[in-house]
């Protein structure tokens, strides 16, 4: 059975337990590769469910079985499940993700149901599928672009999705403004989390130095352009100025444009680059490095942000997302917008203001601890297991019914 309890039975005996009593928690992510970073959101706070002695069960795309997370997850008896892969035909896929979740959720009525989505719109298809069963769910969205809206068409379908959620969870206001003015409706269901990041929340790097001979940068972003812009960078660092500075722009991430990415800096003789490929360990890129530079065009708050404010480092971040809702400007770091123009300011601002980054720095780091809390995942399970306790949200889905075309 999909979702099993703790070898010791699963619920819990003493007081605690029965004012709260263990409750059933099913996972959709959407995220189409082996694992990724909005995945940590969800993952956290199904350990922290199944540690209280709740039922979790999940499922996703790409499923490794390898990965320490999965593993994790299964070592506490929650059962992660594989759902039909993204194909060619987004249609074809979506009803053969349907067809694969309908009956489990049928048959298993869990308490709640979580979509964990990409973006804002990626697993809709899911909460619709809800919506049909009475079964109440939430929505997690963690991205939102201003270069995609919904066709008119299904905004009516999206705007019913999001209103029959018993919550809406965005990992910026930013993100949820713009749902909003998408869907041309507010939502009064939304709240702002935050993601989980890779690095103490009790602990600062000290000032490596050096910045006056070779100012260090570290663009730490998923290699793809429609959204991290790394394209934008380089054309930036292709500009003489900056050919001929001591600057170095150390690139790490994997994805789909690395490529493109490499023969870019070739063609355009960018030289003083280079591609560190995926590291685990973000805790030694910041030792190296004195800031973050990011050239992104969509985003939702980037963990690379949080980590390296955490680590006290600034950063050079276009305004995308919730950049701007964590960085001052001229303080904390340096703020533009996605274009060639506006990052290269940025980054001239950066450049000779480069003897104040250690305390630009400094500021970042009380700043992000006083805005992101020290255990996201621990603080969204709370949020998961009030609204598993709700049942008016199952009342109001039902009462609203599975209205909307899936489209």
């Amino acid at each position: 059975m999909p979702f099993s309890r703790r070898s010791d039975g699963g619920s819990p005996s003493t007081t605690h337990a029965t004012r709260n009593p263990a409750r059933r928690f099913t996972v959709v992510s959407t995220c189409p590769e082996s694992w990724g970073g909005s995945e940590e959101l969800w993952a956290g706070a199904a350990v922290a469910l199944a540690e209280r002695g709740h039922g979790v069960a999940a499922y996703k795309t790409a499923l490794d079985g390898s990965h320490p997370r999965i593993r994790q997850l299964e070592s506490l008896s929650c059962a992660v499940r594989r759902l039909p892969r993204f194909s060619l035909s987004q249609p074809l896929t979506t009803r053969a993700q349907l067809l694969s979740l309908a009956p489990r959720l049928a048959a298993l009525r869990p308490d709640l149901v979580v979509v964990s989505q990409g973006d804002n719109y990626d697993g809709l298809h899911f909460g619709y599928l809800c919506r049909k069963l009475r079964l109440p769910y939430t929505l997690v969205s963690q991205k939102a672009t201003d270069h995609f809206w919904p066709p008119d068409r299904s905004r009516a379908y999206r705007r019913g999705v999001f209103a029959g959620a018993a919550r809406c969870f965005f990992v910026s206001e930013h993100n949820r403004r713009l749902t909003e003015d998408q869907l041309g409706a507010p939502l009064a269901n939304a709240a702002v989390v935050r993601n989980p990041y890779l690095v103490p929340p009790d602990e600062q790097l000290p000032w490596l130095g050096g910045e006056e001979a070779t100012l260090r940068l570290a663009c730490v972003a998923r290699l793809y352009l429609l959204d991290k812009g790394q394209d934008i960078l380089l054309r930036v660092l292709a500009r003489e100025k900056w050919k001929g500075r001591a600057l170095h722009v150390s690139f790490y991430g994997r994805g789909v444009n690395r490529d493109g990415l490499v023969g870019l800096a070739a063609r355009l003789g960018v030289r003083n680059v280079s591609f560190e490929g995926q590291t685990a360990d973000v805790r030694a890129v910041w030792a190296t490095h004195h800031a973050l530079v990011l050239a992104s065009r969509a985003e939702g708050l980037p963990l690379s942000l949080v980590e390296a404010m955490m680590c006290a480092r600034p950063a050079v971040v276009t305004k995308v997302g919730g950049c701007a809702e964590v960085v001052e400007d001229g303080v904390t770091g340096f703020l533009a917008d996605p274009s060639e123009d506006s990052l290269d300011a940025a980054l001239e601002a950066a450049w000779s203001r480069r003897a104040e980054l250690r305390e630009m720095g400094r500021l970042a780091a009380g700043r992000i601890r006083r805005l992101v809390p020290a255990d996201p995942a621990a603080d969204f399970a709370d949020a998961l297991a009030r609204a598993g306790r709700d049942r008016s949200a199952a009342r109001r889905v039902s009462d609203e019914g599975a209205g909307g075309r899936l489209s």
